[in-house]
């Protein structure tokens, strides 16, 4: 799916701004900002928490000038699943709350017509959600069962009241938290376009249109002047001693395909780069390439997950700040307008599907394979232009070695399809979380591996001696493996100002020599090939006993201001970066 654009022959409406707002039925219309999550907009706690269906709605209108053109409208995700009415009317409904969709017009509001435009969120998770929501079986809980326990029917009365805890570590944030766009294009069109580009200059494209009419391609390089020309629907074109586009501290040089057919025009922006795994080396253009930056959460103040250019261009510029290269979408597709600032600052993305929270007990989701291939292609559909995105990531902590083999036959085939789907045909890996390592067959098949691990906080808490023991033991046994490997999370809580003269959990200082402790593990095995802090900055979770006012494993507070591990990641990356 094209990312919207306004040029010679598209036109795009901005319809972000203040929405009328509905938390419930039956509860009055406010006032929501749009894009932006709901929940932190209104201090009544019930838009904090609330779990069901909301309302916004706005009037929108076909300007006369739109008369001839298709007219559609596109919403650059809802979630978790939303409806799409106009003048009271079902018009479209979309599942998933982190990737696109679009709703044709034709036929329903005329050019000069004005409607009220209606869309219905809905924030409830659970089995057949991605991400997965807990759910358990209150039927025994009858109100006449003499045993019942007090935590027992405090749990049924959860239920009763609509309560939907999420099965993962991060605030389910809701609503309209991304760009909704009214958007005009000639009605023979162009949907989509697909770029594979070799560093040899020379780069494989094919071009998706509607209707009757002739493709063709110029290619500009970064200062407008046309080096390659092309024509067809599919075919490829050669550009002569071609700019690369090379990873942060490289140049992230991009070029653009403009393509016509008909009265329709399109440019897409593309770099010349290669993607390869060889042994346990990780290759970025034939060069060696170290992961080396934290993940991170589309999160911060009043906007929830909603999308913001100033957070986006702040947290990349912090990025610069740490010399850090690259991160992982954890734990679903974020905005499209990230990846495109990372294109062009030189930011590597592994780019991860919303499967997070598949461990929770014995459903484990088997069933969801269908819909999870379905999120997956449409992930890789969205973003396979991206010179940033270099690794597709399945998912993230599935329960991979209680039921090895049932994870094996879920896994295995959505690794198949990624490759099969992707043109470029990226690595694919699927993130692995702390288990029996031994019993796991799906994360060692992966073409790279990412585990997560928290020696020295969850296991083996504060004592750091013990943890190094037991990470290099485990280090020791993926060497065999002969697999690059990526540690893609690792940190510990740290309150912004608590310090003490001993390095105790939750202290600043506690958080830097876990850190050591751990980069030190690594340091010493020639086939990792990336460290990735869990995370860039604290983010918001749900309340519970394990997290004061969210999760605090940022190497930045919420408000993005450095605690003491950042400015040892500084050094640290800024020594990396000179030895490139």
């Amino acid at each position: 799916m094209l990312y919207p654009q306004t040029n010679a022959a598209r036109t795009t409406i901005d319809l972000n701004g203040i929405w009328d707002f509905q938390l419930k039925d039956g509860a009055p219309w406010q006032r929501a900002a749009v894009p932006a999550s709901y929940n932190d907009q209104n201090p009544d706690p019930a838009y904090r928490n609330y779990v069901g269906v909301s309302r916004y709605r706005r009037p929108i209108t076909i300007p006369a000038a739109f008369k001839g053109q298709r007219c559609f409208l596109r919403f650059d995700a809802v979630a978790h699943s939303c409806r799409v009415l106009l003048n009271g009317k079902e018009i479209g409904s979309h599942r998933g709350g982190f990737l696109p969709f679009e709703i044709e017009l034709d036929g329903l509001l005329a050019p000069g017509e004005t409607a009220e435009l209606t869309v219905e969120a809905d924030n409830r998770i659970n089995h057949t959600t991605l991400p997965i929501g807990s759910e358990s079986d209150s039927s025994f809980l009858s109100s006449d069962n003499p045993g019942i326990l007090a935590v027992e029917a405090g749990k049924r009365f959860q239920q009763e009241r609509g309560v939907n805890r999420p099965a993962f570590d991060f605030f389910n944030y809701t609503g309209i938290n991304r760009p909704v766009r009214l958007c005009a294009t000639p009605k023979n069109y162009i949907r989509d376009v697909a770029l594979v580009p070799a560093i040899s200059g020379e780069v494989r494209y094919s071009v998706e249109t509607v209707g009757d009419g002739t493709v063709t391609l110029e290619i500009l390089d970064a200062e407008g002047e046309t080096v390659a020309t092309a024509e067809g629907r599919e075919g490829s074109f050669k550009i002569d001693s071609p700019h690369l586009w090379e990873p942060r501290p490289g140049t992230p040089y991009l070029y653009t395909a403009r393509v016509r057919f008909g009265e329709d025009r399109y440019d897409q922006t593309f770099g010349v780069r290669e993607v390869r795994i060889e042994g346990t080396k990780f290759l970025i253009n034939g060069k060696p390439f170290r992961f080396h930056g934290p993940c991170k959460h589309e999160d911060s103040p009043f906007r929830g997950r909603g999308t913001d250019a100033c957070v986006n261009v702040t947290d990349i510029n912090l990025f610069h700040w740490l010399h850090a290269n690259c991160f992982r979408t954890s734990h679903y597709p974020y905005a499209e307008e990230m990846y495109a600032l990372c294109d062009r600052e030189g930011i590597v993305i592994v780019d991860e599907t919303p499967a997070v929270g598949m461990w929770a007990d014995e459903h484990y989701g088997w069933d969801l394979a269908g819909y999870h291939a379905d999120v997956l292609r449409a992930m890789i559909d969205r973003d396979k232009n991206h010179p940033s995105v270099v690794i597709w990531s399945l998912g993230n902590e599935p329960n991979t070695d209680e039921y090895p083999q049932k994870a094996y036959d879920y896994w295995y085939p959505l690794y198949e399809k990624a490759h099969a789907w992707d043109p470029q045909n990226r690595p694919v890996t699927l993130v692995g979380c702390q288990n029996n390592y031994d019993k796991d067959l799906i994360i060692p098949a992966m073409d790279i591996v990412f585990i997560n691990r928290y020696y020295g906080w969850y296991n083996l808490s504060g004592d750091l001696e013990a943890a190094r023991y037991a990470l290099h033991m485990e280090l020791s046994w993926w060497a065999d493996k002969s697999k690059p490997t990526v540690l893609s999370e690792y940190g510990a809580d740290t309150i912004a100002g608590l310090h003490g003269a001993v390095a105790e959990m939750f202290t600043e200082e506690f958080q830097v020599e876990f850190y050591r402790m751990v980069n030190a593990c690594l340091d010493e095995q020639d086939y990792i090939v990336g460290e990735m802090p869990w995370n860039f900055a604290d983010f918001s979770t749900c309340q519970g006993p394990l997290r004061v006012g969210g999760n605090r494993k940022g190497l930045f507070t919420r408000e993005r201001q450095p605690k003491m591990a950042a400015h040892y990641f500084r050094e640290r990356w800024g020594k990396m970066e000179e030895n490139q």
